[in-house]
């Protein structure tokens, strides 16, 4: 492995034998270095293999003036994420992640606190990634010694959640309130309350999730079954005239347009999370 580039003392550019360029990490790896000169293969603790060069540039740039314990507890949330966990994650989390922590422990230390106004939709929606921001907080406080809000918690998940999607974060912080309002639809339309400890609720929020999922990336189902949507108009009215609703309230919200596939299983889900003996 050979030396692209020194970014600091503890982070250096390099080529694989392959030519595949990657970026090195290790204490004191990059001192007193030079292009061209071999990667002391002791000193490295991590290589990040970033596919995208837009990325891999912005990566390198971030880290140029960061501190490396504070790149290391993003590399270990990100592979707690993976590992543990078995999150599938577009590569713009090491940027995105690695430079929120960054800003959000030199914003603790100027005493400023941010106010999360989705933390309580995130914990309801996204508990597996809130849960995963208590574990950035965790790993924080035990390796810095600095206590981050729980509010902070509740970004860090929202960073998973666009990871997760391959979305921007400025459509991340829609989804909460979005789920939300097709939840709300959906319990006002009917008359009812969802009981969110149900197995049927939970399969019904995943169902909206990935359905969102699909709204950002461009990529809804096509109408193909036209006769199942209309037995499905006959059998559940009720259901698929408040699926309907949720379409209309999607249309409005996002300018997407679901097909007559979508609303078929939309209701559905709707079906069984309304009905008890399902």
């Amino acid at each position: 492995m050979i030396i692209e580039k020194v970014i600091n003392n503890n982070i250096i550019s390099a080529y694989e034998k392959s030519g595949a360029e990657v970026i090195v990490m290790g204490r004191g790896i990059g001192f007193k270095k030079k292009q061209g000169e071999v990667v002391p293969a002791d000193q490295i603790s991590k290589i990040f293999r970033i596919k995208s060069r837009t990325l891999a540039e912005q990566f390198k740039e971030l880290l140029a003036n960061m501190p490396l314990e504070r790149v290391r507890i993003s590399d270990e949330i990100i592979s707690h994420a993976k590992d543990h966990l078995k999150l599938k994650l577009n590569q713009s989390i090491y940027v995105t992640l690695t430079d929120h922590i960054n800003f959000a422990i030199e914003r603790v230390s100027q005493g400023i606190e941010p106010q999360n106004a989705l933390l309580w939709e995130i914990k309801r929606f996204y508990p597996q990634e809130f849960q995963l921001g208590i574990y950035a907080l965790e790993l924080i406080q035990d390796r810095l010694d600095i206590l981050l809000p729980e509010d902070e918690a509740g970004f860090i998940a929202l960073h998973f959640v666009n990871a997760e999607y391959g979305t921007d974060i400025r459509d991340a912080v829609k989804f909460p309130d979005q789920m939300q309002a097709i939840v709300d639809i959906v319990e006002r339309d009917l008359g009812i309350l969802l009981d969110e400890s149900s197995l049927h609720y939970e399969r019904f929020m995943t169902h909206i999730k990935f359905l969102i999922q699909r709204i950002y990336r461009k990529e809804l189902l096509s109408s193909e079954d036209r006769e199942l949507s209309l037995l499905m108009q006959r059998k559940y009215p009720r259901e698929y005239q408040c699926s309907l609703k949720v379409a209309e309230y999607i249309m409005q919200a996002t300018g997407s347009r679901l097909s007559e596939e979508e609303i078929m299983y939309l209701s559905v889900h709707i079906r069984r999370v309304t009905t008890i003996d399902l």
